[in-house]
């Protein structure tokens, strides 16, 4: 019987349901070979060469893989459809080829064992299959057109784990030494994600907020006021925008919800300027301008990796890692296609059944002429997979196996993989837009707009994200009455602090990483208290602004955003077999080792600002101060070696306990997720989420 490997037991269990009792499905449990722990593992005087290990709570399994090996026909390699999974693919592949009947015969006897055998030689007996949704037709089409171990695609995996190898163990050293804290690392990209969450807290810090105010007018036409079988009121609610058609000063404000600034068209600094407009404003009122026109809004590509974490971050409120650890489970399960891909692009068959169902469900007037196909941004061809969607296109999220391992959460990412694949073919959305402008008599223009739905379109999938803001039907030259003038008084805002969410877009469009790498860097520079969590937003530690401020002054090269997004680019010219990968590894390592020889010798020591508690030590009187460990933050005496007095640190909030009057805490669950605590606990057992739901 043939031996099929994957990943994990869940794809295991799925493809055996498929392939009944003609194959044997084994799962490798992740990585079987990797570079050691303990050592750098490269070879600096051989070309990089890696020198791989089988970790040791990996041993056991290896060797009943093998077992099996030895007894199947063929082995058959069905790890995951991306540079990971070909890599883990040759790493099983070079196991079993050195053991056994599958003993490579070009092998030397004393040859050292790099994990470097020619391909060629060693796992060209085995067959490598890919499927991007683990369907049995999918899975059947794979083992028909099997294929080789593709290396350039295992080259690019080699180089990317050999480049964050020498980065994190040569950096990570000099941090401990320089500042004091041997559990420091260091990330190609990591520090790069984390040098964006300080620069942004800086410019927030700097930011000085400006006053201005906005006038909003309330107008009606004549017949607002008939009585009996007159007409209904008919009211425009419109924002003052000029005067002798000169347009009112842009204010920039910045946009919490796009990440970037808008302007505001206003010059009306303070509540007397506000009043004196009010005051000079004299009718008539009249209908100046009106413009209609039909809008058509267009639905958006089915998801990638990124866009899945960026909208399940705003919209489900799931961290990148959460989003990830669901989208996988749903994969193995066969209910929604590869999870990990850069790619826009949808198959035929799910293009056909998507119309089907669209024309079935709501209707002719739903379906476009033609499927919509939308550019893929991907520059990598071999790994130019489908786009995140479901396999059944029936399969609605209610329907899914109500099973202990597909929860809630579960349920709402697919939701809204279904939603947005579905309504990515599906017809625009058609709108008529109005504004309406409302001049005084004596120069003063208030503009008006607004838009009503004429068809749905794809919104009838999606659902509806917007209220109707309804104008009502004037002329040019219509007289209008002045029911209220309002003055608002606004403040302009600073940048909004990074969510998981707005940091994966900010990496994306800098191209920093890669969308499967974002959820491991944004969980690991919050394990190392570089950055925290506060109400879903990130904000640095003084450890993590410190260890940014040493790596921008002493490694600005591996700091620089388009430095590191070159390097991304020269990853996928190896996987697409335009580069090798040991030149690409030379030309970052000669410069970054030079750095790091002069940075040992010539870098001071950095003392990691601190804040004091403003309470004196119990053991010896100096004052407290709050220091950021392994683990968080903790109170420790500020003459510490000499006193070594230290305890927990509770993080107070400016509310107090609705049940007991007690102080209200920042808290971590075992999950390291951030509620709010009452500090007397046990005695007072409130908690809370989030700060408004203290009450």
């Amino acid at each position: 019987m043939d031996l099929i490997i994957v990943e994990s037991p869940t794809k295991a269990r799925t493809l055996t349901k498929f392939l009944g009792g003609k194959y044997t499905v084994e799962a490798t449990f992740g990585h079987i070979r990797d570079l050691p722990k303990a050592e750098l593992g490269v070879d600096l005087e051989n070309n990089f060469t890696p020198r791989y290990v089988i970790p040791r709570d990996k041993a056991k399994r290896v060797g009943e893989l093998k077992d099996l090996a030895k007894k199947a026909g063929r082995v058959i390699l069905a790890t995951d459809p991306d540079r990971e999974g070909e890599a883990i693919a040759w790493h099983v592949a070079h196991i079993l080829a050195t053991s056994g009947k599958r003993q490579a015969t070009s092998k030397k006897k004393n040859q050292k064992d790099s994990g470097m055998l020619p391909v060629a030689d060693s796992v060209s007996s085995f067959k490598r299959i890919v499927f991007h949704e683990i369907t049995e037709e999918a899975i059947k089409e794979a083992l028909a057109n099997p294929r080789e171990i593709d290396v350039k695609l295992v080259d690019a995996q080699q180089a990317r784990r050999v480049l964050d190898r020498l980065v994190g163990y040569k950096l990570s050293p000099l941090l401990w030494k320089k500042l004091s804290k041997r559990w420091l690392s260091a990330g190609r990209v990591q520090s790069v994600a984390v040098r964006l969450i300080v620069e942004r807290e800086r410019e927030i810090r700097k930011f000085t907020k400006q006053e201005y105010w906005t006038i909003e007018g309330t107008f009606a036409s004549p017949n607002a006021h008939g009585t009996g079988d007159s007409k209904p009121p008919q009211i425009i609610i419109a924002q003052l925008v000029s005067k002798d058609a000169v347009k009112y000063e842009e204010t920039l404000v910045f946009d919490l919800f796009d990440g970037k600034y808008t302007t505001t068209k206003t010059s009306i600094g303070n509540e007397a300027a506000a009043g004196a407009i009010i005051t000079d404003l004299h009718a008539p009122f009249t209908v100046s301008a009106v413009d209609k026109k039909e809008i058509r809004r267009f639905p958006g590509p089915p998801y990638t990796t990124s866009t899945l974490q960026q909208d399940a971050g705003r919209k489900l409120y799931y961290s990148a890692k959460k989003t990830m650890q669901l989208a996988q489970k749903l994969y193995e399960e066969g209910y929604i296609t590869y999870h990990r891909t850069d790619s826009v692009n949808l198959s035929e068959k799910f293009l056909g059944e998507a119309r089907t169902y669209i024309e079935k469900t709501f209707g002719k007037e739903y379906l476009p002429s033609a499927s919509k196909h939308f550019q893929t941004k991907s520059k990598v061809a071999q790994e130019a997979h489908e786009a995140i969607r479901p396999t059944d296109v029936a399969l609605t999220s209610d329907q899914l196996d109500g099973s202990g391992e597909i929860n809630r959460d579960h349920h709402r990412l697919y939701e809204i993989i279904w939603k947005r694949a579905m309504a990515s073919q599906a017809r625009e959305a058609v709108f008529d837009s109005t504004t309406v402008d409302i001049a005084s008599g004596n120069g003063y223009v208030f503009e008006a707009q607004g838009s009503v739905i004429k068809f749905d379109g794809f919104l009838r999938i999606m659902g509806r994200d917007t209220d109707e803001v309804v104008i009502p039907n004037v002329a040019v030259g219509d007289n209008l009455t002045s029911e209220s003038t309002i003055p608002t008084q606004h403040f302009t805002n600073p940048p909004p602090r990074y969510t998981e969410a707005s940091l994966v877009k900010t990496l994306e469009e800098k191209d920093i990483g890669r969308p499967s790498t974002y959820a491991p860097i944004i969980s690991t520079i919050q394990e190392r208290q570089y950055v925290i969590r506060e109400e879903k937003k990130m904000v640095p530690t003084e450890l993590g602004e410190s260890v940014t401020d040493f790596l921008v002054q002493y490694f600005p090269e591996i700091m620089d955003l388009p430095f590191t997004a070159h390097l991304e680019a020269d990853l996928d010219a190896i996987a697409n077999g335009d580069k090798a990968w040991q030149p690409v590894i030379a030309d970052f390592y000669t410069p970054f080792a030079k750095d790091l020889s002069t940075t040992y010798d010539t870098a001071e020591k950095v003392k990691v600002a601190v804040e004091e508690l403003g309470e004196p030590c119990p053991t010896c009187g100096h004052p407290l101060v709050i220091r950021v460990g392994r683990y968080g933050k903790f109170v420790a005496c500020s003459t510490f070696p000499a006193c070594k007095y230290t305890r927990p640190f509770a993080e107070k909030i400016d509310v107090k306990c609705p049940r007991c009057g007690g102080d209200i805490i920042i808290k971590k669950s075992r999950k390291g997720k951030t509620f709010y605590g009452c500090s007397n606990y046990p005695k007072c057992n409130f908690a809370a989420w989030k700060k408004e739901d203290i009450k």
